[in-house]
């Protein structure tokens, strides 16, 4: 045996035993490294404020927390004001609900000819097994809702330490990087984070503008159906489907629902009806063009990044893919070497005057070619003199 196997296979197997305990650290922490990433583009997002109030003479940390206040204020005014709204609602549905259900029986039996009962129906609803079945899985899965509920929470607030850690040491954190780098790399790094912070302003900007035409056009259609509460709702449409990737839209959707059905079933079928001809409307039209427009990228290249994103990281992906994408392509610009484009008709998409003429008169001799009689047998010496002649 080589004297020098022994210590390739430890060294072997040392690399292996490494990339093991990495591959088990990587998938133990993948959910801090998502928290962290998703703080460090909440912090490129609040960063234009608070360089605005840190160059007024404010101290950075100060100006941090009271941007941070401000939103947290206004996102706790606005869950209260909608539970308190949803609140009373759910008891006033829960009020009509026998007769919503004497409606709905009534309605069975003039169209089917039956003979139902809204008490035998309570009766045979409330000795069922499988209401039984769920209430004893409700009361099991109590403490699995606070569990999840609570590691929200915990997930919540580590997101926005890190995030106020990284706005409010903004310029510590990128001298330590600086530090590390040659003075040329230590360029092309704050340009990268400058780019990033203005594409990351955008993005924010797009979804601001879209939340606003959402809740403006779900306004509209509230206010004629006279569904009560229609700014909160409005607002409520606007902002989840916007800043809540994936499930945000029907989130949105569901709230107006309900507090439609409670004033007239037909409205809540109107309201979906709405809200899917709408998301087509923004998904195909509005934000290709939004976005395209604030972030700077072609519209095709915004949905490809959101369903990648999607497919890597979820929910979060789909958040962050777009600024991630117009960063990495802005920054990528810089470096590749472009050159004039000819004024060649083609490059516009049309075709050369001549060269098109010439095509069709190739294509006309050919197919008169085609139709002569015996076009394929060899001509005779004679004819063949002729029409070189001619």
């Amino acid at each position: 045996m080589p004297r020098w196997l022994p210590k390739a296979m430890v060294l072997a197997l040392a690399l292996y035993a490494c990339f093991q305990l990495g591959s088990w650290a990587f998938h133990q922490l993948i959910g801090l490294l998502l928290n962290i990433l998703i703080a460090f583009f909440l912090a490129l997002a609040i960063e234009p404020a608070v360089g605005r109030m840190a160059a007024r003479g404010m101290r950075r940390g100060l100006a941090t927390f009271l941007v941070f206040f401000a939103v947290l204020a206004v996102g706790v005014g606005f869950v209260v004001l909608l539970g308190s709204m949803l609140a009373g609602q759910i008891i006033e549905m829960v009020e009509d609900f026998p007769r919503y259900l004497d409606s709905l029986i009534n309605w069975i039996n003039h169209t089917f000819h039956t003979e139902l009962s809204r008490v035998e129906a309570q009766d045979s609803l409330l000795r069922s097994d499988w209401l039984r079945k769920y209430v004893q899985n409700s009361a099991s899965g109590v403490l699995d809702v606070s569990a999840t509920v609570l590691g929200g929470l915990f997930k919540l607030l580590t997101i926005f330490l890190f995030s106020f850690y990284f706005a409010a040491d903004g310029p510590r954190l990128r001298r330590a990087l600086c530090s590390v780098l040659p003075p040329a790399k230590q360029a092309e790094v704050l340009r990268a984070w400058e780019i990033a912070v203005d594409k990351t302003g955008g993005y924010l900007y797009s979804r601001g503008l879209m939340a606003l035409i959402s809740g403006v056009a779900h306004y509209v259609l509230l206010e004629f159906l006279a569904v009560p509460y229609a700014p909160a709702l409005a607002v409520w449409v606007g902002l989840v489907s916007q800043f809540l990737p994936t499930i945000g839209t029907y989130l949105a959707g569901a709230l107006p629902m309900l507090i439609a059905f409670t004033e007239n079933p037909w409205y809540a079928l109107w309201v979906l009806a709405f809200v899917v001809v709408y998301q087509q409307f923004e998904n195909y039209v509005l934000q290709p063009k939004l976005t395209a427009k604030t972030v700077d990228i072609h519209p095709a290249v915004a949905f490809g990044s959101v369903v990648a994103g999607t497919a890597l990281l979820g929910a979060v992906g789909a958040l962050i893919a777009i600024p991630a994408v117009a960063t990495l392509q802005a920054f990528l610009g810089a470096y590749v070497k472009r050159y004039d484009v000819t004024e060649d008709p083609r490059v516009h998409g049309h075709r050369r005057h001549g060269e098109a003429v010439l095509a069709r008169v190739q294509r006309a001799l050919g197919a008169k070619k085609e139709q002569e009689p015996g076009a394929g047998a060899p001509p005779r010496d004679g004819a063949g003199r002729g029409c070189g002649r001619v």
